[in-house]
């Protein structure tokens, strides 16, 4: 694998490191879907992991938990924890399980309890500082791709060893 040359403005996913860092962040999160909002946010968290795009959690507060429920299922995480996951139910569709949390989160990353992570295609916008987002590739990761992040991303063919 070799990394691509961040351009202007951009960071590399192969910066970040392993084990992930968490970091606060002012930038403008927002998910709508079915004309209604799901997440409004300038206090979300970013996960930030070597090959991978960053993952936004968003606390409870700039969310409508009106339209999330407990979803069945769960993961594990060998750095956060135990994961439960969440459905969002809007502008009449369930999209099931397209959300995460961590009630628990391991000490290292105890500022994650309560906030919720989504992924980014089930959505009809997901937007970072009004510019759209793209799904990390694969289907399982949650990471969001923006403008202003390098890859090549994990969840590609081929990555599943990196």
């Amino acid at each position: 694998m070799i990394p691509d040359s961040p351009g202007p403005g951009q960071e590399s996913v192969w910066d970040y490191p392993r084990p992930p860092r968490l970091e606060a962040s002012s930038r403008h999160v927002r998910i709508v879907h079915g004309g209604k909002v799901i997440a409004d946010s300038r206090r979300a968290l970013r996960l930030l992991e070597t090959s991978h795009p960053p993952s936004w959690y968003i606390p409870p507060a700039d969310l409508d938990m009106t339209l999330l429920r407990s979803a069945t299922g769960g993961s594990f995480c060998e750095w956060k924890g135990h994961a439960v996951y969440w459905d969002v139910v809007a502008g009449g569709a369930v999209l099931s399980g397209v959300g995460w949390s961590y009630p628990q989160p391991t000490p290292g990353f105890a500022a994650l309890k309560d906030h919720i992570a989504f992924y980014a295609a089930p959505f009809d916008s997901v937007l970072i500082d009004d510019a759209p987002v793209r799904p990390q590739p694969g289907g399982f990761y949650g990471g969001w791709i923006t403008a202003d992040v390098a890859g090549p991303f994990k969840g590609v063919p081929g990555s599943q060893f990196w």
